[in-house]
C-alpha cells in the first residue's frame, strides 16, 4: 500500500518566516535608529568641544606677537656674538614672515592669530613703510657717488668708464688695489680733473679739492701700532677727509670703507674692526668743523645697526629722505642689504639711486644734494 509522504505546512512556513524576518527589520530599524542617535550626538559633542575661531591656532597666533616684539624690541636684543647687529642688519627681511603667518593663520581659521599679526605689520610699516615711496625731489646742487670697486674686480677699466659716464659730480671709490689704481686715474682722468687716493680709499671731483688728509678709524690697533712709520699706515688707510669748493661754499667730504663683517663659529657675527671703526669715524665727523658735510663709502653694515648709532645721531641717511625703495646694495647679484652709504649734515638731500652694476660684487650708490 503506497503511503503519500507528509507535506510541509507551507502557510505556517511562510507565516514564521514573514515573522523573523519582520522581527529582524524592526531589530535592524531600531539598531540604526540607536547608531543615528549616537552619530548625532557625537557631532553635537564635537562641536560643542571644537573650539572656536578665537581659540584656534594658537602656535600661529604666538609666532605673530613674536616677531612683532622681535622687530619693536630689535635695539634691546643683545649684541652677544654680533647677533644684534645681525638682526639689524636684515631687518626688512622679517616681514616676509607675515604671509606665511598669515597663510598659516586663515589655513587655521584663527581669529585670534589673524588679529595677531597686526603687531608685525604695524611695527614693520612704522619702521620701513616710509621707504616704500619715492621721496625724491627733481633737480640738486651737486651730485655725490660712491663705490667699493672690489679688490678682485676683473675689469677697473670698464668700472672706471662707467662711473665717468654716471655724471656725478664727486664720486668716491673704496678697495682701490695698487694694481688697480692706474686704471682707475686713467679712466677717470678725463672726467675728473682733481683726485686723491689714500691708503684703499680715493675721491675724483670736477671741482677743487683741499685739506686732504688720511682719517684714522683705528684699522691699525694694538701696542705696535705706535710703533708704525706713517707710509706703512697709509699703506692700508681705509678713509679720508678732503674739502669740495663749491659755488655754494666749501664742503666737507668723508670717505671711508670700515672692516669687514665676519660669521666665525666660535665668534658667531663678528663685528669688532667694523664697530671700531664706526666709533673712530664718528668721533672724527663729531670734531669737523665745516657745517656741510657728506660722508661716503662702504659701512659694512645698514643704518638700523646700533653700531653706528654715533655716525646716524648727527648724520641723515640720503636714501632714507629721498630714495624710492630700500636702495640694496650688496651683494650686487642679489642685493639683500644696503651698507653702501650716502650720509649728510648740513646739506639736503634730493634724490637717491642705485647704480647699474659694474665688474664688482657692490653696486654704486648716487645722491643728489642741495644747499
Amino acid at each position: 500500500m503506497n503511503r503519500t509522504p507528509p507535506q510541509p505546512d507551507t502557510a505556517h512556513t511562510e507565516a514564521t518566516g514573514q515573522t523573523e524576518a519582520t522581527g529582524q527589520e524592526g531589530a535592524d530599524r531600531r539598531d540604526t535608529g540607536l547608531g543615528a542617535r549616537r552619530a548625532r550626538v557625537h557631532r553635537a559633542l564635537r562641536r560643542a568641544t571644537r573650539p572656536g575661531p578665537w581659540k584656534r591656532g594658537p602656535v600661529p597666533a604666538a609666532l605673530a606677537l613674536l616677531l612683532g616684539l622681535l622687530m619693536l624690541l630689535h635695539a634691546r636684543i643683545t649684541d652677544r656674538g654680533g647677533l644684534g647687529s645681525l638682526v639689524e642688519t636684515f631687518l626688512p627681511w622679517f616681514g616676509l614672515f607675515v604671509p606665511v603667518l598669515l597663510a598659516g593663520a586663515l589655513w587655521r581659521r584663527s581669529a585670534s592669530a589673524v588679529v595677531a599679526l597686526l603687531l608685525p605689520v604695524t611695527v614693520w610699516l612704522n619702521l620701513f613703510g616710509g621707504l616704500l615711496g619715492d621721496k625724491s625731489h627733481p633737480g640738486s646742487d651737486l651730485t655725490v657717488a660712491s663705490h667699493n670697486v672690489d679688490a678682485g674686480n676683473p675689469d677697473p677699466a670698464g668700472t672706471a668708464r662707467d662711473l665717468a659716464a654716471s655724471g656725478a659730480d664727486v664720486l668716491a671709490l673704496e678697495e682701490i688695489t695698487p694694481r688697480a689704481e692706474p686704471l682707475y686715474e686713467k679712466g677717470l682722468a678725463k672726467a675728473y680733473r682733481y683726485h686723491t687716493v689714500q691708503g684703499t680709499v680715493g675721491l675724483w671731483s670736477k671741482l677743487p679739492l683741499s685739506d686732504i688728509r688720511p682719517v684714522d678709524i683705528a684699522t691699525d690697533y694694538g701696542p705696535l701700532a705706535a710703533t708704525k712709520p706713517a707710509s706703512a699706515k697709509l699703506a692700508y688707510n681705509r678713509a679720508l677727509r678732503a674739502t669740495v669748493t663749491t659755488d655754494r661754499g666749501p664742503l666737507a667730504v668723508y670717505v671711508a670703507h670700515l672692516g669687514s663683517v665676519r660669521v666665525l663659529p666660535r665668534n658667531g657675527f663678528w663685528t669688532d674692526s667694523r664697530d671700531r671703526g664706526a666709533k673712530a669715524l664718528a668721533k672724527a665727523v663729531a670734531a669737523e668743523p665745516n657745517k656741510r658735510l657728506v660722508l661716503l663709502g662702504d659701512l659694512n653694515g645698514t643704518t638700523d645697526d646700533r653700531a653706528f648709532d654715533g655716525l646716524t645721531s648727527r648724520l641723515r641717511s640720503a636714501q632714507d629722505e629721498a630714495g624710492d625703495g630700500f636702495g640694496f646694495s650688496w651683494p650686487a647679484t642679489f642685493p639683500v642689504a644696503r651698507i653702501d652709504q650716502i650720509l649728510v649734515r648740513g646739506v639736503r638731500p634730493e634724490s637717491s639711486w642705485v647704480l647699474p652694476a659694474t665688474g664688482s660684487d657692490h653696486l654704486p650708490v648716487a645722491a643728489g644734494i642741495g644747499w
